[in-house]
């Protein structure tokens, strides 16, 4: 029998074009960096630089950005089996401006229609989904058909076992909202999973609580055993169902692209959990994870490894990097400016 998955994470792929200079508007950049994108896959790449064996399910283009992201996948050790090409829809790309501390504007260019919405539930090896220690689906793969069903149907699939993530992840520009009553499907998702993450916008979307300890009690009383209420300065909130409260400060650091933080966060508390750990140490370790990403450019390419997590929480920050150390470029958004860098609840 094949060993199972540490972690398998669901949903958005892409290419991230970012700008190699900061402080300047798309206009008049002169030079960008290509890296792997999307938020679900990069908590993959996160978990996998912590030692966890990793799986990402999605769909690119049938084009050279397609064969870039499944190349970038193997390279930082996550399995693209179930990466698969779409003949009708090009990999998707994202350019995002860069200015620090706190102000990320992104461009998504996911039109017609992005190949990671393409996912059909016939297509799934449900085993592998059902089987996996954590399973990681994120609120954009509800947006839209065929990825929403292909969606539910994964988190029925696990039956609650295990550790089932909803990452909330609000994208407005990716949904109908007349037509597809995003908090319907937030709640039909919630009531099939364990651990609820989001920062205030995306609680509120789901709840309708923005206040974090009424947001992460709405969240539990939506099904789900564990909160994590992502606050941007003002930290991190965990409430779990048997009463546990951890609220953890953020990690001093100088922001160079929050963009990406969430997904270390994200990676690392898949980690943290696995491992067993009590939920402040957890907390601790994510939040600490998102803030060395955030203290570089790049996002993908930028997630720590165990080391570095353990020296940012001994020294109690997160220093420059060495002299001569290759700036790494960051791919992914922070839900929202005020949420990002210090607390690592930017997007991934």
């Amino acid at each position: 029998m094949p060993e199972r998955y540490d972690v398998i994470t669901m949903g958005r792929i892409g290419v991230d074009l970012y700008p190699l200079q900061t402080g300047l508007p798309l206009a008049r950049v002169e030079s960008f960096g290509k890296f792997l994108g999307g938020s679900p896959s990069n908590v993959a790449v996160a978990a996998a630089r912590l030692g966890r064996r990793t799986a990402v399910v999605t769909r690119t283009g049938r084009d050279a950005f397609g064969e870039y992201l499944h190349h970038q996948l193997r390279e930082f050790g996550v399995d693209d089996r179930w990466v698969t090409p779409v003949d009708a829809y090009p990999t998707p790309v994202t350019f995002c401006e860069i200015f620090p501390p706190d102000d990320f504007p992104l461009y998504f260019y996911r039109q017609p229609k992005a190949p990671d919405l393409e996912i059909h539930a016939s297509e799934l090896d449900l085993a592998a989904v059902r089987t996996a220690r954590v399973f990681w689906m994120t609120g954009t793969g509800l947006c839209a058909e065929p990825s929403r069903t292909a969606t539910l149907a994964a988190l029925r699939a696990r039956d609650r076992c295990g550790t089932t993530v909803f990452d909330l992840d609000w994208r407005p520009m990716f949904w109908n909202i007349q037509e597809d009553h995003p908090e319907a499907r937030y709640r039909e998702a919630l009531a099939l999973a364990t651990v609820a993450v989001g920062n205030l916008d995306e609680c509120e979307i789901a709840t309708g609580e923005r206040e974090p300890h009424a947001a992460a009690r709405a969240l539990i009383g939506a099904g789900v055993e564990l909160a994590v209420v992502k606050q941007g300065p003002g930290g991190v909130l965990a409430v779990h169902r048997d009463g546990t409260v951890a609220e953890v400060p953020p990690l001093p650091v100088e922001v160079v692209n929050g963009l990406g933080a969430g997904d270390a966060f994200g990676g690392a508390l898949c980690h943290g959990l696995l491992a067993g750990w009590e939920i402040t140490r957890v907390m601790r370790y994510a939040n600490a994870a998102g803030a060395i990403v955030a203290s570089r450019l790049a996002c993908s390419s930028a997630m720590p490894f165990p080391y570095e997590v353990e020296a940012a929480l001994t020294e109690g920050a997160v220093t420059s990097r060495p002299t001569g150390a290759t700036p790494r470029p960051s791919p992914k958004p922070p839900r929202d400016a005020a949420d990002a860098p210090w607390s690592a609840a930017a997007d991934g």
